[in-house]
């Protein structure tokens, strides 16, 4: 029944209201000096309508009951009309624009059922000396009403869907804000897992290499080590840039581009893997950030895979840079124990073909035979710069 207001919005309301009922009052008295029951009349007149103002952006609802004791009591006391039914435009426009359902509609109803009662009102002969007039008068004053009334509560309905459209637009660009909060987290959920599982792969292969040759090849041993340093510390500060993004949504931070993608094959090959590339032709240009942030995850994934679930045997890539799209693909042996990882079911799978999509491509993973094959193609067209 009551809605939030400010504490000054309250005082404001209360305020002009008591100074309201004070100028009510007075002119109440000296209008009506000659009617009987004169001062009581203006005194309870005053006070409903000065309550009605109080409450009106309050208790929409309430005011409106409070207005229509005022009229009534206009009515009972047989006094003219006067300066201080302007209140019941003001809570006509308030129950428009900040009541209720029910209470908006009781505003619109109270529009129709007061201009036939006021026109009723100023036609009764003991009243008012129009109630002489003939009936084009009275339609007129009918319409005259309508259109007073009407206005005061029609502008509150504007008023009231400026602020509903003022509601909704607020929660579409909270709802795009969390869509594109989601949309980061994903993203460096995505990258998380990249870096990750990428760099403990190499670390691993490097560690166990280093546990075999130990006895055998102490430089070996010393090498895979020294890798397995390096690797880390390119994880660790990768990590560290992705939490920074957590923290600050200010920027993204250096994304890796296809200038990177020697030192991911360089690690690979670290790892004790052959591995084969081959770019044919070469990029025309400078391709745009989003498709080399995603040819270098979707090869980084793969060669993941292949690392921790190929078998024996080299591994292949192929990259071939077209004037309007990119396509690639890495295929190795597949292991006779490979996971669902790669049987194309895995989340590092389900991660590229999410890299892909949102590039504009595709990417398809499965297993040719006893090679399991990742093939991607992603749009470059005229984005590329020479």
């Amino acid at each position: 029944m009551f809605r939030q207001l400010k504490t000054y919005q309250i005082v404001v309301d209360v305020g002009g209201a008591g100074l309201f009922g004070l100028l009510a009052f007075y002119l109440e008295l000296e209008l009506g000096r000659d009617l009987p029951y004169n001062a009581v009349a203006a005194a309870l007149l005053a006070v409903a309508m000065a309550a009605a103002l109080a409450v009106r952006r309050l208790s929409p609802g309430l005011a409106l009951g409070l207005a229509w004791c005022g009229a009534i009591l206009q009515m009972v006391f047989e006094r003219q009309p006067s300066p201080t039914d302007v209140a019941i435009f003001a809570v006509l426009y308030t129950t428009a624009a900040y009541g209720t359902r029910r209470v908006f509609w009781a505003g619109f109803a109270s529009v129709i059922v007061g201009a036939i009662t006021i026109a009723t009102y100023l036609f009764a002969p003991s009243v008012h000396p129009l109630g002489r007039s003939g009936i084009t008068t009275a339609v007129a004053i009918l319409i005259a009403a309508l259109f007073g009334l009407g206005l005061a509560w029609t502008t509150g309905a504007l008023v009231r869907t400026g602020i509903r459209a003022r509601e909704n637009r607020r929660a579409q660009v909270a709802a795009e804000a969390d869509t594109v909060a989601e949309q980061e987290r994903v993203r460096i959920a995505r990258d998380m897992h990249d870096v990750v599982a990428h760099s403990l792969a190499v670390v691993i292969a490097q560690a166990d290499g280093a546990r075999y040759a130990a006895a055998a090849d102490p430089a070996a041993a010393t090498a895979a080590l020294g890798t397995i340093s390096s690797t880390a510390r390119a994880a660790l500060s990768d990590v560290r840039l992705l939490l920074t993004q957590l923290r600050h949504s200010q920027g993204e931070g250096p994304q890796p581009t296809i200038a990177d993608l020697e030192e991911l094959y360089a690690q690979v090959r670290a790892a004790g893997v052959d591995l084969r590339v081959s770019v044919d032709p070469t990029p025309p240009g400078e391709p745009p950030a989003a498709v080399q942030l995603a040819v270098y995850r979707i090869l980084q994934e793969a060669l993941t895979n292949a690392l921790r679930h190929g078998g024996p045997g080299p591994v292949h890539v192929w990259l071939s840079w077209r004037p309007d799209h990119v396509t690639l693909s890495v295929a190795n042996a597949r292991a006779a124990t490979a996971p669902a990882e790669h049987s194309g079911r895995g989340h590092g799978l389900i991660g590229m073909r999410e890299r892909a999509q949102l590039a504009g491509g595709w990417l398809d993973a499965g297993v040719d035979g006893e090679t399991f094959v990742v093939r991607a193609a992603i749009p470059v067209g005229a984005a590329v710069t020479a």
